[in-house]
């Protein structure tokens, strides 16, 4: 993954993330109000030896010694000998083990002092058990661990209270704007895991990269999503001047220059499942072949669930089935849509063997007279992986154009039908990606321009012989 792609992670998630940033603040926040405020005060105490009258020889010796006792009077001070007193003296709620946690005792390196800090839920008792503890540890060496032997002879070790402790005016814990920091910290890092982990666990195709990790076949166009795409599916002939249809003529142009040999193009437009866009998407982009003036047939090769004839409001009774199995001829059945050269052929009434109809000999004589009129033929076929009549169509065409909706199509649903493709030797000519987001990380740009309404040279109808297999025009048909 690149850079780009964890920002559109972020970007993509970022709700999430604000949320779960919100909620570590308002934790943080609700923790630190929750923790009784603590006070700390400290004392410090200076050993030494006495050494009166000493010579100097004598003074650094006892330096020395001092400076080796005081590691180990730092670990005396959290016992019995010295807390218990401490206790008694105050008359404090706690044990020994309660008090040791409440006093520290710590030395600097190479010196012969002693920092005494205490812990405690009011100030002024802190200071109270900081400067007892100090008394009661003077107390413990002088009187007990270095207690001479001599009967009236004075300790030859002197611990002196340098800085003695004083009530604390604020608190040192809790820290409220590091709780709330941490718990921010926290709750965005949590956000980013999920949103991480939302796009590990995502398989649906979103963005032309997606696209490129399962094939290297051209994205032939991008379709964005539009919520009255059911009530208005012919959208470059309803609204001529949207970006959506500007996206069909996109599309379009990119088809026109996908294969450079000369001859008609007979082309199937599938899906790997249903709902995907591919019957609007093979409407829309016959009507935008048509507006540059060449010839184009729609044919509705959906014997499964047929939808052209809906869209493009016409009779279906009569079409590809009952030219198929012989009943009428395809100049009959073929109707012309609109003003310019586009003719459509619905699917007919629905077989009960659709594979075999549309892989039989007659779909390819049908398909060779067709070729012989029209520049365009598109051909709308029925997902890939419930049924296999797309790849069979495919055969006999140029290749098949694969239709894939932003946010609803599964990775390994669209890899599954370019392996159908792959398998059955048909020719994949590209992706057209639908239903793509008009904001946020995944949308796709169309610009913010409009342009003109399309102006098309309307020729005289063509009159040809139902021998050549041409349409003629007694069941044409144009809708608003």
């Amino acid at each position: 993954m690149e850079l780009r792609d964890y920002l559109r992670i972020l970007h993509r998630n970022w709700i999430i993330m604000l949320v779960l940033l919100l909620i570590g603040v308002l934790a943080g926040a609700a923790y630190a109000l929750a923790q009784p405020p603590r006070y700390v005060a400290s004392t410090q105490l200076y050993v030494s030896v006495r050494s009166e009258g000493a010579a100097t020889g004598d003074l650094v010796q006892g330096t020395t010694f001092a400076r080796q006792m005081v590691t180990t009077y730092v670990d005396v001070i959290g016992t019995e000998l010295v807390l218990q007193p401490v206790i008694d003296e105050l008359g404090l709620d706690t044990t020994v083990t309660g008090l040791a946690s409440q006093v520290t005792a710590t030395t600097p390196l190479n010196t012969v002092t002693i920092n005494i800090t205490a812990t405690d839920t009011d100030p002024e008792r802190t200071a109270q058990i900081a400067n007892q503890t100090a008394i009661s540890f003077a107390a413990a060496v002088q009187n007990t661990l270095e207690k001479p032997t001599a009967e009236g002879a004075t300790s030859p070790v002197s611990i002196t209270v340098t800085d003695p402790a004083t009530a604390p005016t604020a608190p040192s814990s809790p820290n409220v704007p590091l709780l709330i920091l941490l718990g921010g910290l926290l709750g965005l890092g949590a956000g980013a895991a999920i949103a991480v982990l939302r796009q590990i666990l995502d398989v649906r195709i979103h963005t032309l990269h997606d696209l490129e990790q399962i094939t290297d076949r051209p994205m032939l166009g991008g379709i964005a999503f539009d919520p009255e795409a059911q009530k208005r599916p012919l959208i470059v002939h309803a609204d001529p001047r949207s970006p959506r249809s500007e996206s069909f003529r996109t599309l379009r142009t990119n088809l026109q220059f996908l294969r450079v040999d000369s001859g008609p193009r007979a082309m199937v437009v599938s899906s790997s499942g249903p709902g995907e866009g591919k019957s609007t998407t093979t409407a829309n982009l016959a009507i935008a072949l048509a507006e540059t003036g060449v010839r184009v047939a729609l044919i509705d090769g959906d014997l499964r669930l047929p939808r052209i004839a809906d869209y493009m409001g016409i009779e279906g009774g009569v079409g590809l089935t009952t030219v198929l199995i012989g009943r009428v001829d395809v100049a009959d059945a073929l109707q012309k849509w609109g003003p310019n050269q586009l003719y459509v052929l619905p699917s007919g009434p629905v077989p009960p063997n659709p594979s075999e109809l549309l892989g039989s000999s007659a779909m390819d004589q049908m398909l060779s007279s067709m070729t012989e009129y029209f520049d365009y033929i598109l051909i709308d076929a029925p997902p890939l992986l419930p049924v296999t009549d797309a790849a069979v169509i495919g055969k006999k065409t140029s290749g098949v154009i694969l239709v894939a909706a932003s946010g609803k199509t599964k990775k390994q649903e669209l890899a599954g039908a370019i392996r159908t493709l792959e398998t059955a030797g048909v020719a994949m000519l590209g992706t057209v990606v639908t239903m793509l987001p008009t904001k946020g990380p995944d949308s796709y740009g169309y610009g913010a321009y409009t342009y003109g309404a399309t102006t098309t040279i309307e020729q005289d109808p063509v009159q040809l012989k139902r021998s050549d297999a041409r349409p003629r025009r007694g069941r044409a048909k144009a809708t608003a």
